[in-house]
């Protein structure tokens, strides 16, 4: 029987470690040997003194690759143990990409000018294994590193007439980053398209593609698009990486009221559920998190997205194809064959597919799906407007929640200052209602790259089918008079939940308007 490595290290006597980050190389992210010996060996250098080097290791018995570290360091080599995911997790650290380093590459590379591309694919590649690639591959790499290294969920490649314009999208907001030489625009754009596996010699059309490569232990997804422009072709990559993913209702930021009403609403045997918001709104994690809840052995799951996102286990998920004639209408027809007992449909974006959705409910079917509406009093109207049949509404759908996603004040450099009196009008609030009347938001800092802003919270308004509502929909689906109802049952609207972040200091006066205004502007006719 293979013996553990901790049972080995105390019969040899090695010291056991459970932290690594105590160790001066680890601090300074110092980096002695090249990251692909060190991620193949799990082998990590943790101190160097005047006796030799200090190295972690999972294995005591793996004595040749400490031999190998020896000759190649030229020291005399220590080993402690330590176990094989707090070693990969401090590999990861010390080869961290440093900030600014993608400014220093685009300069020295500017300067040199050696933008000669091959146009093999690199596809699954590891992004930290930068060594002996040609300088356009490192240019992307590096580009993408910094993105996922920031927590950016796009990454916006823009032609300009006299410059090559690279945004993040971080939380949110566009923020701009360093860019590389005009003149590297073409071989950027041509080695994203191979990885892609997009036809490079078509620059007049869109096109799309996807690519997956590792960060390491971590295996990340990119949704990638490119148009044609008089500057030649832009690219947006959308950054799908599942580490980042908090699946389940209590970790998307609902308060507990909220959370209370959805969870009893998504145990509903049969009827639809709406999730409505703008492109970013978070609508599809918080299906996916709904349906984390439900999942079981008892139960048949089958959903229909554009396209599948993330991958959940114990569910069957269909992509929709335009390209076969494979829409959401045709496939939710086929998924109805299939017994299904819960449905996810991406986004109902037309009458046959509202009216397949709404039958699919009314026949013994629990059914969650998205819409395009500023709030949830608006998700009825506009299925109205399609031409949905007012009873069909009121006796299918038990609830539409609407959500956005909040910019948090960043906690480094958050401050206090005192409102103006047209700040807290526009809020709705006296200032007697704020601690110390005061309001907070963030000066700027290298922890937030000077934004004031670090992560992201939801704001979320639940309208339950009440009674009063139901027959208020049988009669005028009338956004403004059904919010009027929905009121008069303490229901509380995007900018209300947003103004009491803004109270508690997590958030600031200027992000709830920016966020919430069209909501509180269609709701104030």
């Amino acid at each position: 029987m293979k013996e553990d490595g901790k049972v080995l290290a105390r019969r040899f006597a090695l010291p056991i470690c459970e932290d690594l980050s105590v160790y001066p190389l680890v601090q300074a992210n110092i980096q002695l040997i090249p990251y692909a010996f060190a991620k193949q060996k799990v082998l990590l250098p943790l101190e160097q003194t005047e006796c030799g080097i200090t190295v972690a290791t999972c294995n005591p018995l793996d004595l040749e690759s400490l031999e190998e570290l020896r000759l190649f360091l030229q020291k005399s080599v220590q080993s402690v143990y330590c176990s094989k995911a707090v070693i990969e997790a401090a590999i990861e650290k010390c080869y961290r990409q440093k900030d600014g380093e993608a400014k220093k590459l685009f300069s020295d590379l500017a300067q040199s000018k050696p933008f000669a591309q091959k146009e093999e694919s690199l596809e699954g590649y590891d992004l930290l294994e930068m060594a002996d690639q040609n300088p356009v591959v490192r240019m992307v790499n590096t580009m993408i590193l910094e993105a996922i290294q920031q927590g950016a969920s796009d990454i916006h490649l823009e032609p300009g007439e006299n410059e090559f314009l690279v945004r993040y999208r971080i939380d949110g907001a566009l923020l701009r980053r360093d860019a590389p030489p005009k003149e590297t625009q073409a071989s950027i754009i041509t080695r994203i398209k191979v990885m892609a596996k997009m036809d490079i010699a078509e620059h007049r059309l869109p096109q799309d593609g996807r690519i997956k490569l590792r960060q390491g232990g971590r295996e990340i997804d990119f949704r990638v698009s490119t148009i044609p422009t008089v500057h030649g072709e832009r690219i947006v990559l959308r950054i799908l990486d599942k580490g980042n993913v908090l699946l389940g209702l209590e970790k998307i930021g609902m308060d507990e009221k909220t959370l209370r009403a959805f969870r009893k609403m998504i145990r509903a045997p049969e009827g639809i559920i709406l999730v409505t918001g703008p492109t970013g709104s978070g609508k599809t994690t918080t299906l996916y998190s709904a349906l984390s809840e439900i999942i079981s052995g008892e139960v048949n799951v089958i959903t229909i997205e554009d396209p599948v996102e993330y991958k959940l286990p114990g569910i069957s998920q269909m992509n929709v194809n335009p390209r076969i004639d494979l829409d959401f209408a045709k496939g939710l027809r086929h998924i109805l064959r299939q017994d299904p007992d819960v449905i996810m449909i991406g986004e109902i974006r037309d009458k046959e597919t509202a009216e397949i959705a709404i039958q699919a409910s009314l026949t013994g079917h629990f059914v969650i799906s998205t819409l395009h509406t500023n709030d949830a009093p608006s998700a009825l109207t506009r299925l109205a407007d399609m031409g949905i049949e007012p009873y069909l509404l009121s006796s299918s759908i038990l609830g539409v929640l609407a959500q956005r996603l909040i910019r948090c004040i960043c906690p480094q450099c958050r401050i206090n200052y005192t409102p103006s009196s047209e700040e807290l009008a526009e809020l709705g609030i006296k200032k007697d209602d704020l601690s110390d009347g005061n309001l907070f938001k963030g000066s700027g800092c290298e922890h937030c790259y000077g934004s004031g802003y670090k992560g992201r919270h939801g704001i979320y308004e639940l309208m339950p089918m009440y009674s009063k509502i139901k027959a208020q929909v049988v009669k005028s689906a009338d956004a403004q008079e059904l919010r009027r109802i929905a009121s008069s049952y303490r229901f509380l609207s995007l900018f209300e939940q947003g103004c009491q972040l803004a109270m508690r200091g997590l958030t600031t006066a200027a992000e709830v308007l920016r966020v919430t205004r069209i909501a509180q502007d269609d709701s104030d006719g």
